[in-house]
């Protein structure tokens, strides 16, 4: 059996966006709730944003919106191809999700938490020994005063490893299908299998459930993605030969403007002892190259 890999467009949505009992588990593992209360029970699909389209990272972001029988609403995001602005994006489109709840006359003890899941194929915080990274509003010196509003959730897939099974079990079975299948996997673990969430998610991304037209649609996205990846290197490769060269520039200038203030001081020391010696303006001036007007106000 070949499969296909579940990070792609086409098999992100079909298997997110298609089954909702896929959609909530996968919720439910990687959302940060505290307690069973708080879990998804029930979603309904929203239309995806149409968000100002960056010519770097036209085909990197796959996205399947949802809202909860209580009002939350769940953005969640494949983010391919990392980038600087990309948290800032985050938060923009949670920030208007939540603003939207309110039509005119609404109160605002009606908004709902918006929560924001973004898994990245890419490592974004090097420093960082963690893979789940969770933001929201807390007090600065009180971290259990907190703003509900807006939670925004990170994982780096790379840097996930299984382990610890003191970790939340789906969390890590989720986790676990997103990095471990791709085009190469032709035998899936059986304890993945064993679960029937993982076992259906599976079965959705097997190559024999597609057509041709999507499997070609499929070998475009990746192709997309290879191109997008090049053009983001080159972009932040000039940017950092351009930084390295401005340094070298500024360094380069001030190293002479720095002996030509040097050489400027000598002239003027050297002027001022002929001077005191009692030679004229215009030898002062031959010898030192200073001006006959600059020789006489010293």
């Amino acid at each position: 059996m070949r499969y296909l890999d579940p990070k792609a467009d086409l098999t992100f949505k079909k298997v997110f966006g298609e089954h909702k009992d896929l959609l909530i588990s996968l919720l439910n593992a990687l959302l940060p709730f505290g307690s069973e209360d708080e879990a998804v029970t029930e979603v309904e699909y929203l239309p995806a944003e149409m968000v100002p389209e960056n010519p770097l990272h036209k085909n990197s972001i796959v996205d399947v919106r949802c809202k909860d029988n209580r009002g939350r609403q769940f953005i969640v995001e494949m983010q391919m191809v990392w980038s600087k602005e990309f948290k800032r994006r985050v938060l923009f489109n949670a920030s208007k999700a939540y603003v939207r709840q309110l039509d005119g006359g609404k109160d605002y003890k009606l908004l709902e938490p918006v929560y924001s899941l973004n898994l990245v194929n890419e490592i974004f915080e090097p420093d960082l020994e963690r893979y789940y990274h969770y933001y929201h509003l807390v007090h600065s010196e009180y971290p259990d005063k907190v703003i509900d509003g807006l939670h925004l959730v990170f994982v780096e897939l790379p840097k996930f490893t299984p382990h610890s099974y003191s970790e939340r079990k789906m969390q890590v079975l989720w986790l676990r299908y997103l990095t471990e299948i791709n085009d190469q996997t032709r035998k899936v673990s059986e304890d993945l299998l064993a679960n029937p969430d993982i076992r259906k998610a599976v079965t959705e991304i097997e190559e024999s459930a597609f057509t041709d037209a999507e499997l070609l649609g499929y070998d475009k996205f990746w192709d997309a993605i290879r191109v997008e990846c090049t053009l983001v290197n080159s972009a932040e490769r000039r940017y950092k030969e351009g930084r390295a060269e401005g340094r070298a520039e500024g360094r380069a200038e001030g190293l002479a403007e720095g002996m030509e203030k040097g050489e400027r001081k000598r002239q003027l020391e050297i002027a001022k002892k002929m001077k005191a010696d009692g030679l004229s303006a215009e030898v002062i001036a031959k010898y030192t190259g200073l001006s006959i007007d600059e020789t006489q106000t010293l």
